[in-house]
């Protein structure tokens, strides 16, 4: 009789090759689908019937195979295929592609969920999202744009919007100090004379010579004997005055019912950087400022030609309350000049804000050794210290015989910066030696000396950014600084194939995938990024024609089937008529 197994088993055939149809379909469907991961479907028997089980070998006779009739075709399951595409190459460093295991994490809707397709663009705030809005999560940056692993966050890339500016704390020096040169004798020597004429002392009522301790209040005018000289709110402004040729910052003193002459004194001091070495100058003179038994104020400098002193009558004046001009009460006398072998640099660092800083920085020779080698005595000043006083340090560094840097330690400096809304103080090392340059003490003149190296930034602005095939996110900025700005981190699973398609070119975890793993790109399994690229889908086109034709040849052989199970039908049912 006709079976009725015969026209099931066909549609069984029928059925599973039109379901083959729809993955081919799909897959060539998704031929430029970016990172797309092609599927094969697998077939199984189905049930069977089983007619005789088969029979062991016995002793009269041989052993039998079993017979069974199969019912037909199922679906096995559908294979993923999670080998990597190829590379196109788009040079939007936006464009992200994995090269290797895993996948990006990104945030939908609140949701998290996993792709391969990496074409990102930054939104109304900066976030880098998919196509469909999914947010790219990584790592941040602490303030010192050192990553933070472990918490995931928005990869937020804010061209234009985010500045940055770095204190300086390391500069470094490089030159040859002449160790040929002069050691010095003496330094600068002027005295401030109350006139031209030749009395040259200032003294109180009755001609009584000034001592230090004399208020200015006191001071007779040596035109106007019984009148002051000097007046409360009056102010005493030196500017225009020179070191080592070198303009010094202008810089006011006001007078009050309390201020004496040392306290005047102790203002030059500060105002002309005049260093406290701790010893005399080899003349015998102290460096710093005294008044002398005639009621002279004498000035004495630090040894060096780079420190020499230059005072003009018209560097001090005396102004009203308002500013204008009354006078010129001293006129200077400069009567030795500053000697000896001196280089002095100029170098600009930066504050927090990143606001450039000028400092001066003079070495003077101060001995030579006997056995070799040389002693230098370095000045250290800054007129954008915000307060009067010019002096940041000074200190001694000493050459061996082969003009080398005996001590390489550090010179620590501290510079004020009170009321410039910056941090301060602000304080940096100051190195003779490092890796782009040394300090040496060789017999090669003349000095010299140059700021070779230092950190610290001025204020810059994001231009650009790269992401490292790592995955951290590396910003350009305007001052030439790169920092880093973050890093991507990349999803990897104990199975692939276990993650369910959720659309949309991405995936959620599956019950047979097992969690997610979050790594840095290139570690536990996962792969590197390439930036300024997309990956293809890895459907091969050539492969799906073939099995669309064997598939075509299934699906009509399995119609011939039902095709003949029917016609036997038909003739069983003409015999009953």
């Amino acid at each position: 009789m006709a079976s009725y197994t015969a026209l099931f088993t066909g549609l069984t055939g029928l059925s599973v090759h039109a379901r083959k149809l729809d993955v081919i379909g799909n897959n060539i469907a998704n031929t430029n689908t970016t990172a797309y991961k092609s599927g094969r479907m697998l077939f199984e028997t189905n049930f069977t019937r089983d007619f005789r089980l088969g029979s062991p070998p016995g002793t009269f006779s041989g052993g039998t195979n079993p017979t069974q009739i199969g019912l037909g075709v199922d679906i096995a399951g559908v294979r993923r295929n999670f080998n990597n595409g190829g590379f196109t190459p788009t040079g939007d460093p936006r464009d992200l592609a994995i090269d290797g295991g895993g996948f990006f994490i990104v945030d939908s809707n609140g949701s998290t969920v996993y792709t391969r397709a990496g074409s990102f663009r930054q939104d109304l705030d900066n976030n880098l999202v998919g196509l469909n809005g999914e947010k790219l999560q990584g790592f941040g940056v602490d303030d010192d744009f050192n990553v933070i692993e472990g918490a995931l966050t928005d990869v937020n890339i804010p061209l234009g919007s985010r500045t940055i500016a770095e204190a300086t704390t390391e500069a470094l020096l490089a030159g040859n100090l002449n160790a040929a040169g002069s050691v010095p004798t003496t330094g600068s020597i002027i005295t401030l004379d109350a006139d031209a004429a030749g009395a040259g002392f200032l003294t109180v009522s009755g001609g009584v010579p000034i001592v230090a301790g004399t208020l200015l209040s006191d001071v007779e005018d040596p035109d106007n004997a019984g009148l002051a000289l000097f007046s409360t709110g009056e102010v005493l402004r030196i500017t225009g005055a020179e070191k080592g040729g070198k303009e010094l910052p202008e810089a006011d003193f006001t007078v009050t019912g309390a201020t004496t002459v040392q306290d005047y004194m102790d203002f030059l001091v500060e105002a002309l950087g005049i260093h406290n070495p701790g010893t005399a100058n080899p003349d015998g003179n102290a460096p710093g400022i005294t008044v002398d038994s005639s009621g002279r104020i004498q000035i004495v400098g630090n040894v060096g030609t780079a420190s020499d002193l230059s005072i003009d009558q018209g560097d001090v004046r005396l102004l009203d309350s308002s500013g204008a001009q009354l006078l010129q009460p001293f006129v200077p006398d400069k009567t030795v000049a500053a000697d000896g072998e001196a280089v002095r640099t100029t170098m600009v660092i930066f504050d927090s804000l990143g606001t450039q800083v000028s400092v001066d920085v003079t070495m003077t020779l101060e001995s030579k050794a006997a056995t070799g080698g040389t002693t230098w005595r370095y000045f250290i000043d800054s007129g954008d210290d915000t307060d009067i006083d010019l002096r940041l340090a000074t200190g001694t560094v000493d050459f061996d015989g082969n003009g080398q840097l005996l001590d390489p330690l550090p010179i620590s400096v501290t510079v004020d910066r009170v009321g410039t809304g910056a941090e301060s103080p602000l304080s940096f090392d100051l190195l003779l030696t490092g890796d782009t340059g040394r300090t040496t003490a060789l017999a090669e003149g003349p000095s010299t000396l140059v700021n070779v190296a230092r950190d610290g930034l001025a204020p810059g602005t994001l231009e650009n950014f790269s992401i490292g095939d790592n995955g951290l996110i590396s910003g350009i900025f305007s001052n030439g600084a790169i920092r880093t700005l973050g890093q991507l981190a990349i999803a990897t699973f104990t199975n692939d194939a276990g993650l369910v398609d959720a659309g949309g070119n991405n995936f959620n975890v599956g019950a047979n995938s097992g969690p997610a793993i979050i790594t840095n790109p290139g570690l536990l399994g996962a792969g590197r990024v390439v930036s300024g690229a997309l990956e293809l889908s890895n459907v091969d086109l050539g492969q799906e024609f073939i099995e669309l034709i064997l598939t075509q040849t299934g699906y009509s052989a399995n119609t011939r089937i039902i095709q003949t199970a029917n016609e036997l039908m038909q003739q069983l049912l003409v015999l009953g008529r």
